[in-house]
């Protein structure tokens, strides 16, 4: 049976694990000072405008400023009388000083600003509202066949003010028609409710703030595929009906239950070593081979090793199962540390063509479920396999460490 877990008897941290038997396969873990600020909606201005770079760069509040691209601005920002057949010039559309609602694209990282949007998403339990984008919309890439047929349907029947775009998500799969207007109409009134906290006073300054880690569990995760949710904690429990019966989802209610068990909820179902492993910088296999991550500024480079796997048997059947295995744990790896950007994977080397597409497919299969976008590549004849994955949010090891400033985590 698949289980949500809600471990939050530590004031230090709020973790929410996902696990299929005692198989851990997500995790979200949020402590004070590293909430999260991807999809955090402010109201900014204008500092500087470049040219060079077809950007502007935004004071939202934050000490470093955003960095917001010109084809993240959307038209209602540009002059009433602009009127341009060609690429637009970022110095006729925008000017400094000028007001904007933005949302957090991308969160600061090392020396880098958070990118910046200004088309806003308003991410509910069976829809994302796009309000200022009626280019985008759709349904979710992963409904198919005639789930997709009967949600088209009953999009076209939703009531959507003009000038907005709308998605459906999975979780809206077998959702009646009136479930989807009253998931949207909820969003209309946060988009109204946004506006008029924009209106209200001069930037910089934050309008919305992202949901807590257990709401946005409940509302990214919940699936019919969830047996149960567990709690330690009775004061989030009654939180965890609230935001249930907030996001419309009754039911879900019954299966929020009360974890009272001697034995702390997170080591009854044997996953504490696997969010060890998570932090670790080898993970080892079955086989007893292993997989050593190591991510730079640049990239994520994940490097596969057989050790004690290569003791006797055929060496090339050996490569193969191993990278098997590894392509399995990576998959499961990236999403709980929740690595994004580049990812290069030196597999073991492998002869025949055949095994090299058997591990690549074996891949794509094993992040099917990965909420994040990615994209994989074939090994290159130097055994290196390129993906990259959405980043949803800052790593595991970004959120829950800092960097010493003294020695810059070298120890020395």
């Amino acid at each position: 049976m698949k289980r949500m877990l809600i471990n939050a008897t530590q004031q230090e941290e709020l973790r929410v694990a996902l696990v299929d038997g005692q198989r851990l396969y997500d995790l979200d873990i949020e402590s004070p000072g590293h909430e999260q600020k991807k999809a955090n909606i402010y109201k900014g201005k204008i500092t500087r405008i470049e040219p060079s770079l077809e950007a502007a760069f935004v004071d939202y509040g934050a000490e470093r400023h955003g960095f917001l691209p010109l084809k993240e601005i959307a038209r209602e920002y540009f002059p009433a009388n602009y009127n341009s057949h060609g690429r637009p010039n970022i110095k006729d559309v925008l000017r400094e000083g000028q007001e904007v609602i933005v949302q957090i694209d991308k969160e600061e990282r090392g020396n880098k600003g958070a990118a910046l949007t200004t088309f806003i998403s308003l991410a509910g339990s069976y829809l994302v509202l796009m309000p200022n984008n009626p280019r985008a919309g759709g349904i979710s890439r992963r409904i198919e066949g005639d789930d997709r047929t009967e949600l088209k349907e009953a999009l076209a029947s939703l009531e959507l003010p003009d000038g907005m775009g709308l998605i459906v998500r999975t979780a809206g799969v077998g959702k009646s028609a009136e479930a989807l207007q009253w998931d949207l109409s909820f969003r209309l009134k946060h988009w109204e409710a946004i506006q008029k906290a924009a209106d209200s006073r001069p930037a910089p300054f934050l309008i919305h703030q992202e949901s807590n880690v257990i709401v946005r569990a409940f509302r990214d995760y919940l699936r019919q595929d969830i047996g149960e949710i567990l709690i330690d904690n009775p004061k989030v429990l009654e939180l965890a009906r609230q935001h249930i019966a907030a996001l419309g989802r009754p039911d879900f209610s019954s299966k929020i239950k009360l974890y009272t068990g001697e034995i702390p909820l997170f080591s009854h179902y044997q996953i504490e070593s696997q969010i060890e492993s998570a932090f670790q910088r080898e993970v080892r296999l079955p086989s007893g081979g292993s997989i050593v991550i190591d991510s730079t500024e640049a990239l994520t480079a994940i490097d596969i090793n057989s050790a004690r796997a290569t003791r006797g048997g055929d060496i090339e059947e050996t490569a193969f199962n191993t990278n098997l295995e590894a392509a399995d744990e990576i998959a499961r790896q990236l999403r709980l540390r929740d690595l994004g950007g580049l990812i290069v994977i030196d597999f073991i080397d492998m002869t025949p063509v055949r095994h090299q597409r058997a591990v690549e497919n074996r891949l794509r299969e094993a992040v099917r479920q990965d909420r994040a976008r990615i994209q994989i590549s074939h090994i290159s004849r130097f055994g290196l396999l390129e993906m990259s994955r959405q980043r949803l949010s800052p790593s595991l090891g970004e959120s829950s460490h800092h960097v010493c400033p003294r020695c810059s985590g070298t120890g020395t």
